[in-house]
């Protein structure tokens, strides 16, 4: 496998949908390697920029360290040549560092830095967290903003400057000021990823403050649908972009809404309802009941080709 550079594959991430794929799992809840990979050559052929394995809809939450792992090097197996497989880096500092070193060595071609588990942490302790997985790989890394890892535009200013191989930011917050002072301080020395749920929902306004791309769950089962979205938001076509919210992303959020834990299990219902059978979500995330099911397919009716 050809290792890209880290600036290639900030370029080629920032000019494209973004596929986020939900990982399969059998009867038992384990890893179900052949679902997963029928999955993932259907998801590269439609033509997005990059695949992020194990991620949040991926459940990688869910996933121990030996099957994140196996993910990634099934992601890099099948569609490696492809496509740029980027790998997650989660928890605390060790196993951060730990998993983009696996990740390098499996053949990943980037990697999602993921907020550090549990605990909370200061800006100056998030830039050793960022600095230590840096380091430790040659990999371009994306450090992934949110929930107890929110980093401010000093200090992301800061990692910008000692890491060369930082090429992005992926923010899960939505704070127009922070981003707003984010983008006037560090500009296109990183590319920015929209990584709240549901991207959709935020691509037109989030675009005016440097975010050309996002991680798509709808892709995982509209795949058509998601990158005519996609295209729609980049042409700045208001009018375009707000009929397909109302007519499918705004109803789907409302489905997405009825239980905590849903913005998960509605992807693999999603791919159940168009025949493609996305499974169970494991424990401690829910399934979609039968009746939320039902509404779904209604719903996905309307918008497929």
């Amino acid at each position: 496998m050809t290792r890209i550079p880290p600036q290639t594959l900030a370029e080629r991430l920032a000019d494209g949908l973004l596929s986020f794929p939900v990982t399969h799992f059998d009867d038992n809840l384990a890893f179900d390697e052949a679902r997963y990979r029928e999955h993932l050559a259907w998801q590269a052929s439609f033509g997005v920029a990059g695949l992020f394995a194990a991620g949040g809809t991926g459940e990688g939450f869910s996933l121990t360290a030996a099957e994140v792992d196996t993910v990634v090097r099934t992601a890099v197996s099948e569609v490696g040549d492809t496509l740029p497989v980027v790998a997650p880096a989660t928890g605390g500092t060790v196993l951060a560092v730990a998993q983009a070193r696996s990740a390098q060595e499996a053949g990943a071609a980037g990697i999602l830095l993921l907020p550090p588990y549990l605990t909370e942490a200061s800006q100056a302790g998030l830039i050793a967290h960022v600095g230590a997985v840096c380091r430790a790989t040659d990999l371009g890394v994306i450090v992934y903003s949110r929930a107890n890892a929110v980093l401010e535009d000093v200090t992301v200013a800061e990692l910008a400057d000692r890491h060369p191989n930082l090429i992005g930011l992926k923010d899960g917050v939505g704070d127009i000021e922070r981003m707003t002072r984010t983008y006037a301080k560090v500009g296109d020395r990183l590319i920015y990823v929209g990584g709240l749920p549901t991207a959709e929902t935020f691509a037109l306004p989030l675009l005016q403050l440097g975010v050309s791309t996002y991680s798509s769950a709808l892709y995982n089962f509209l795949p058509e649908f998601a990158l005519r979205f996609y295209e729609t938001v980049r042409a700045q076509d208001r009018v375009a972009v707000y009929e397909m919210l109302n007519d499918f992303v705004i109803p789907y959020l409302d489905i997405r809404d009825r239980a905590r834990g849903y913005a998960v299990s509605i992807i693999k219902a999603g791919l159940t309802a168009v025949g493609r059978d996305g499974g169970r979500v494991r424990p401690p995330l829910t399934d979609l009941t039968d009746q939320d099911r039902a509404d779904l397919s209604a719903l996905i009716d309307k918008v497929r080709p």
